[in-house]
């Protein structure tokens, strides 16, 4: 499976909420199972985001002193993994 598909699906299955990039990529990498070259990870993210599957994953929360990196689908992302789960002939949750 390729890594968009990947990262759609995985958004799509589990919350991740890290400090940073980093940790976002290794939660990332431990529910996948694989390491995943963080530059590659990084173009897949900008290619959700512009598509607009995906939220922009920095974010300032309403009173924090620091940014979070979050990893959400948007109403259309959700759409996107429904219709790969479907295609792979998977039930949905």
């Amino acid at each position: 499976m390729d890594l968009d598909a990947l990262l759609l699906l995985v958004a799509f299955r589990h919350r991740i909420r890290e400090a940073e990039l980093g940790a976002g990529l290794a939660r990332f990498e431990a529910i996948v199972g694989r390491a995943v070259d963080e530059g590659a990870f990084r173009d897949v993210l900008a290619r959700a985001v512009a598509r607009g599957d995906l939220y922009d994953p920095v974010r300032l929360p309403p009173g924090a002193l620091q940014c979070h990196w979050h990893l959400e689908l948007t109403p259309r992302g959700v759409e996107t993994a429904q219709a790969l789960l479907s295609e792979q002939g998977r039930v949905q949750e």
